[in-house]
């Protein structure tokens, strides 16, 4: 939706009384301020004039001193400095005047980064059941803190030991049984398939038990598998070289050794 045109001000009074209003409710940057004020009239005489008098009145900080009052707010509200220089910078402020604020915010108001990380993480989370490692991570990296910090909170929660990875949360939701099949049809040999469970961070613990009773019912069938997935390929057996690639490649599907040669010796005893 297109934003309305503002009344343009007629006198310099309007421009002022406009400034007012605007920093009634927040505080605001000079380049905010001057932005406001240019939807409001085209006259830079008087926007130079207005801004020249609020500065002096102390309506309205220099950059410096706006970075410091935001830092003093930022840090008493356990935002880190990661969040407080993102923010700073995205309303104009120079980079040298919001890490000179920080610094001296943070020296005046001895704040801790780590202590402060382990404030904000301990108010936030009484456990971590309902969430997930990475969505920790993300919301603390958004509030400002550092990996290391992080860490360091993490490391100081009593319940630590219940944040868990979106992947291992998922995991506990998974049947072994139904993921060993369903890797099974896709062609892959017992090996590969333990390594993947393995890597999704599956509980493979019954792992050999569940495939002993699979093999049993007939529902897998390494031996039949392997020799499927080598007639899907063109090698040359009677070949040395070619029986090489042969096993080469049904050892990286997962296949183990006297799988590989039932499928490629088919008529010996």
């Amino acid at each position: 939706m297109q934003r309305q045109p503002l009344r343009q001000a007629k006198t310099i009074d309007n421009v002022f009384n406009s400034a007012y209003w605007h920093l009634g409710q927040q505080d605001f940057t000079i380049n905010e301020i001057r932005t406001k004020l240019e939807r409001k009239t085209e006259n830079q005489e008087w926007i130079d004039i207005v801004l020249a008098k609020l500065i002096e009145n102390e309506y309205l900080k220099n950059d410096f001193d706006f970075a410091v009052r935001y830092c003093e707010v930022a840090f008493n509200n356990e935002l880190g400095k990661g969040a407080i220089r993102r923010k700073l910078q995205l309303r104009g402020i120079p980079v040298t005047d919001i890490d000179t604020a920080i610094e001296q915010v943070m020296d005046e108001q001895k704040v801790d980064a780590f202590e402060m990380a382990t404030s904000r993480l301990l108010s936030k989370f009484d456990n971590f059941y309902g969430t997930n490692k990475e969505k920790v991570y993300t919301q603390m990296t958004t509030k400002g803190f550092s990996r290391v910090e992080i860490d360091h909170a993490l490391s100081q929660h009593p319940e630590r030991e219940t944040l868990r990875s979106k992947l291992a949360v998922k995991a506990d939701k998974v049947d072994l049984t139904t993921e060993i099949i369903k890797l099974f049809n896709k062609g892959k040999g017992e090996t590969l398939i333990l390594q993947e469970l393995k890597q999704r961070l599956i509980d493979v613990s019954d792992f050999e038990n569940t495939v002993y009773k699979l093999t049993l019912s007939e529902d897998v069938d390494f031996y039949q598998s392997c020799k499927k997935e080598l007639a899907k390929k063109r090698y040359d057996l009677s070949d040395y070289k070619g029986k090489s690639k042969a096993y080469a490649y049904l050892s990286r599907k997962g296949f183990g050794s006297d799988e590989i040669k039932e499928a490629m010796n088919p008529d010996d005893d």
